[in-house]
């Protein structure tokens, strides 16, 4: 049982680095490749395109740090030939570049060290792995050898002379490190962290897409696009939005029930509204959170934009109570309640940020200070607010 957990994990990990490897190699080759786009388990673990065409076919392999050099003899290297004999004709010389990416070093005088960019040599790549196929006598990789050299000889040089090997990669532990590295001139400065956190979500979208095969590929254009829209807003006048409704959890629901900015909905005959308004609570609450522990925003910024919304609820209750006068039924004082509950969550007059106006954002912050009694809809909802408070206490 223990052995096949570990499997199990290894495996998952490997994909895991796959999937994260894919974005650090479509940075890698932005420059050389502009037009190109990068696709995962369609041609091949990852696989780069031009015109829709693949042109790079990578087989990437992961180990954990102190694993040994990577010599022709192992399964690494006949399970990746295998897998590219199994796919394409070896012996099409205007096929796809074939290269292995691995975290493992090619170990001195390999074949797999002579197919290392830059200088690969793949004459002498030829003669070591013929070499290493015919002296193996490893019964996991018998298959791969034979038919390796059962290949017509001018086939198999066709076929080595399109190897490419990429050692040393970056492990699990280091892909983030790597593609800050590629994007150093274009992070936020002081703001790294959020930044990769969705750049990296933003990455795990695309590659469920890919694997739901929704999405063939992810093209550097779109990466681009991307990183510019998410490094925009971490500008002045914006704020970027780090918490979705997906995030909303299911609990929460449950949490909120009793909570006073529930009560106040609950009130005013608005409880059709309860979940929506639990999620923009807990959203802008939670988002709230997550700019302050990042730095992103100032306790004094969020206090002006409170009062701003504090002070333009206080004029359209001002103006309900007059309207309602002294002798409005409990009816009517319930309906006029949801009315300025509706007129206040539909302004947008005021933003925490000139050009942040993420509309979930004011009507959280609204339930929020309805939350601590400093807005309410009722006409008598501080007394209300009060008993509730009392209750709470007794």
């Amino acid at each position: 049982m223990a052995s096949s957990t570990h499997e199990a994990s290894s495996s998952a990990l490997g994909y895991l680095f796959q999937a994260q490897l894919a974005l650090l190699e479509l940075l890698r080759g932005a420059e050389e490749r502009p037009d190109g786009a990068i696709s995962l388990e369609l041609h091949d673990d990852v696989a780069w395109e031009e015109g829709g065409r693949p042109v790079d076919l990578l087989q990437v392999k992961h180990h954990i740090r102190g694993v040994r050099l990577l010599g022709d003899m192992d399964d690494d290297v006949w399970r990746t030939v295998r897998s590219w004999m199994d796919t394409h004709d070896p012996g099409d010389a205007c096929g796809p570049w074939l290269t292995l990416v691995t975290t493992q070093r090619a170990r001195a005088g390999s074949a797999m060290a002579a197919l290392r960019l830059p200088g690969r040599d793949p004459v002498a790549a030829l003669d070591l792995l013929t070499a290493a196929a015919q002296g193996s006598d490893a019964k996991a990789t018998r298959g791969a050898r034979e038919r390796f050299l059962g290949l017509p000889v001018a086939e198999r040089a066709v076929f080595v002379r399109r190897m490419r090997v990429i050692d040393g990669s970056p492990t699990i532990d280091d892909v983030d490190r790597a593609v800050r590295a590629r994007l150093r001139a274009g992070l936020p400065q002081g703001h790294e962290n959020p930044f990769m956190r969705q750049l990296w979500a933003w990455w795990y979208e695309q590659t469920v897409e890919m694997l739901q095969k929704r999405r063939t590929s992810v093209s550097v254009d779109r990466l681009m696009a991307a990183v510019s829209r998410i490094r925009d807003d971490y500008t002045a006048d914006r704020l970027p939005t780090l918490v979705g409704r997906e995030d909303f959890p299911a609990r929460a629901e449950e949490d909120l029930a009793d909570a006073c900015f529930a009560h106040q909905l609950r009130w005013v005959g608005a409880a059709r509204q309860l979940n929506k308004a639990m999620v923009d609570y807990y959203r802008a609450y939670t988002q709230t959170v997550e700019w302050l522990e990042d730095d992103l925003v100032g306790l004094d910024e969020l206090a002006r934009f409170e009062g701003n919304l504090s002070d333009e609820w206080e004029r359209e209750f001002d103006w309900m109570l007059d309207d309602l006068g002294e002798d409005a039924s409990d009816a009517q004082r319930e309906r006029a309640g949801r009315e300025l509950l509706r007129k206040t969550l539909d302004q947008t007059r005021y933003q925490v940020r000139e050009r942040y106006g993420e509309a979930f954002f004011g009507r959280g912050k609204c339930h929020e200070l309805a939350d601590r009694g400093r807005i309410g809809w009722h006409p008598d909802f501080v007394d209300r607010v009060a008993a509730l408070t009392r209750a709470a206490r007794a």
